[in-house]
């Protein structure tokens, strides 16, 4: 937790979040909001995340029509959740992506649709046959 604290991590971790804009959550706490938010109340989070007594607040629901006709329903999380989440993010993936397959392009930082199909066309110019697309997804029934 001290690397998820630390002034850089959370400075990065801010930007983010602010260049990324977003609606408020169910605080209504919106993002130009969250600079002042966190100078009078960031002590106490930090010491709940030290504790790992940090909750996040409930997410908010939100209906974004598609353009096609139907809705699709998005989870809205709290502007200071987003921040400690970006956080996290931030240093779990410097962690976890040097274990991921340098195939593998999925939410991964750098990479996208896009370079994974320019990999798969140069794999088939070296006399590759296959491409493989996967998703791994794991279903859990409410009983188990």
């Amino acid at each position: 937790m001290e690397a998820v604290i630390t002034r850089e991590n959370l400075m990065l971790a801010y930007q983010r979040v602010v260049e990324n804009k977003g609606a408020a959550g169910v605080d209504n706490l919106s993002v130009a909001e969250l600079k002042p938010w966190l100078k009078k109340n960031w002590r106490s989070v930090r010491q709940a995340l030290i504790d790992g007594n940090c909750q996040p607040r409930a997410i908010r629901r939100m209906d974004i029509p598609k353009p096609d006709s139907g809705v699709r329903t998005s989870g809205i999380p709290t502007v200071v959740d987003r921040l400690i989440q970006q956080a996290i993010a931030q240093q779990l993936s410097a962690i976890v992506d040097k274990s991921f397959s340098d195939s593998s392009y999925g939410f991964r930082p750098g990479r996208n649709a896009w370079k994974a199909v320019q990999q798969a066309q140069r794999y088939i110019r070296g006399g590759k046959r296959w491409v493989v697309d996967m998703e791994i997804w794991i279903w859990r029934s409410s009983s188990t």
